[in-house]
């Protein structure tokens, strides 16, 4: 019986017909298709999770050391410091940033840090955010007569950001060998370095766009995650999705990327071209969701559902926030300005409501308004002589780097030793890493193709944020303008030039066979790749932390002459 019941179920031929596989659950299918597989395999392991973590503390912990050692060093304000950390102090120390005296800074670095008018307001051309941050860390250290105090906030954010970059790189990559790679490019990168370790505001708007672009991120796989949720609870109760697909709810991962924006735009104003390059780009991530979902009317759902409430949270949220940064502003009277509209007797309009309180908030803003228009004026209208501005067609080879200190001794003064057999320099030079910033430049030609030929959102998104950082900055260069610009403004898109040469490894990787030889050609080539950067970082690690080295030493590294 048993046997003539096997032979019933074989077929003429003799053999058993195939069984076809079990159409997996509609959320299982539409995870797959809305994140990708290795996605959903990222962190099944044990063995992944631990290195997510303990990897990204081991790459934060080299950071650490690269941004802390001698952070002191040099003793001097340095090149935009002179602006930023005694505006910083006065700021925290009076509510509003003060003028000071000529020629401050021998005094400053001297100790004496109270040499600020109580009375005069400075005028600034940057919100304070920024400044608000060193003024935090000179507070924590307590006070601003050490050089590391002006520079510890610098430092902690770098350190942090390096930490951050691992685990938003795992993501974007669904890797965290690939995680890893990005967080020790970005903690041994020269750019980075040196802004980590001075007092400039460039820095926090790097880092407060790097956190903004994470939580889009976070709140891209949110979003398809209560996608596949929603139209597989519609189909499992015997419906279609049809031409309109469901509301995702309240999406708290983009509101805090708009909180982001908003204090990227209150350390710089440069912050409003990522506000607008990454709501286009979350944009494009919803309409391209609703549409891998079967959505009929992809477009125009995407459109009312996700891209209106979208503009309706994020756009009012980073305006709140950016007129937030200013409260001090607003509750000192001796702050720059404040009181311009009283003073000019610029009265409200008629429909303004005459309440005290109405008719302070309109002075208030009105003035602000003004002294807004004051800052534009100065940012577009600033065209002076400078040795180190570039062009910004240069910045991605670091063809023209801004140098932040340099000084020469001679054998037995300052940090020369007295036996040296020739002169010392020590140099704060804001300078990539050449050969990881050289690759940069090829990388991206190379991932514009590859985001065409395979319409890969990681390259995208990587991207967009250079051209966010970098393209806009061509407007206010020749032929079109001649506004004075600097190579170091290329920090805030150093995170998106690694995760392009990343990405270039991801793709290397996925499309070629595991154990194949092409696959191992990919991974020597990376881990090469990978060594020589770290090699050239410390080759360079003295002219970026103004170590003493001969100065035949540091002609060597001047590989060009627009580096000197």
């Amino acid at each position: 019986m048993r046997r003539e019941a096997v032979g019933a179920r074989m077929t003429s031929t003799g053999s058993f017909p195939a069984v076809p596989p079990a159409e997996p659950p509609v959320r299982d299918r539409l995870l797959r298709d809305l994140l990708g597989e290795r996605r959903l395999a990222l962190g099944r392991r044990a063995s992944d999770r631990f290195w997510g973590l303990f990897g990204a503390l081991v790459v934060t912990a080299i950071a650490a050391g690269a941004r802390l050692w001698a952070l002191g060093r040099p003793g001097k304000l340095v090149f935009d410091e002179t602006y930023y950390v005694k505006e910083g102090w006065s700021l925290a120390s009076l509510g509003f940033e003060a003028a000071w005296p000529d020629k401050p800074n021998p005094a400053f670095e001297a100790g004496d840090v109270s040499s600020y008018k109580t009375d005069e307001a400075e005028y600034v051309v940057h919100p304070p955010v920024g400044k608000w941050m060193i003024a935090i860390g000179m507070r924590l250290m307590g006070g601003a007569t050490d050089p590391m105090a002006w520079r510890i906030a610098s430092a902690v954010i770098g350190i942090v950001a390096v930490f951050l970059m691992v685990r938003i790189a795992r993501r974007l990559f669904s890797s965290t060998l690939l995680g890893l790679a990005a967080g020790l490019l970005l903690a041994v990168d020269g750019e980075a370095i040196v802004h980590s370790r001075t007092g400039l505001l460039d820095q926090f708007l790097m880092f407060w766009v790097l956190v903004a672009f994470g939580c889009l991120v976070m709140d891209r796989e949110w979003a398809r995650r209560r996608l596949a949720d929603r139209v597989a609870q519609i189909v499992e109760a015997g419906g279609a999705v049809g031409q309109y697909g469901p509301r995702l709810g309240f999406r708290w991962w983009r509101l805090a990327a708009a909180v982001s924006l908003g204090l990227a735009c209150g350390v710089k104003w440069s912050g409003l071209y990522f506000v607008a390059a990454f709501c286009l780009l979350t944009v494009v991530w919803d309409v391209t969701a609703r549409r891998t979902a079967g959505i009929g009317r992809w477009w125009e759902d995407a459109l009312v559902v996700d891209a209106v409430p979208a503009a309706l949270v994020v756009l009012p949220t980073v305006l709140a926030v950016y007129v937030a940064s200013w409260s001090a502003w607003f509750a000192h009277p001796k702050s720059y300005l404040r009181d311009w509209a009283v003073v000019n007797g610029v009265n409200p309009p008629g429909w303004w409501p005459d309440w005290g309180w109405a008719q302070g908030a309109w002075e208030a803003g009105r003035s602000l308004w003004e002294y807004h228009r004051m800052m534009w004026d100065f940012h577009t209208g600033l065209n002076s002589d400078h040795n180190y501005a570039s062009h910004p067609l240069g910045w991605i080879v670091q063809w023209r780097p801004t140098s932040f200190f340099w000084e020469k001794f001679a054998p037995g003064q300052g940090p020369c030793p007295a036996d040296a057999t020739s002169d010392c320099a020590t140099a704060v030079t804001s300078l990539g890493n050449p050969l990881l910033w050289w690759l940069g430049a090829i990388a991206i030609p190379v991932a514009l193709v590859l985001v065409f030929r395979y319409r890969d959102w990681r390259g995208t998104a990587a991207l967009v944020g250079i051209a966010a950082g970098w393209l806009p900055w061509f407007l206010y260069s020749w032929p079109l303008a001649d506004r004075t610009i600097f190579t170091f403004y290329s920090i805030v898109f150093t995170p998106f030039v690694i995760l392009t040469l990343v990405y270039l490894l991801a793709v290397g990787l996925e499309r070629t066979p595991r154990r194949s030889a092409d696959r191992r050609i990919v991974c020597w080539l990376a881990a090469v790749l990978m060594l020589l950067i770290v090699a050239v970082s410390v080759l360079y690690y003295p002219i970026w932390t103004a170590m003493p080295v001969p100065y035949e030493y540091w002609q060597r590294l001047m590989l060009l002459p627009s580096w000197i």
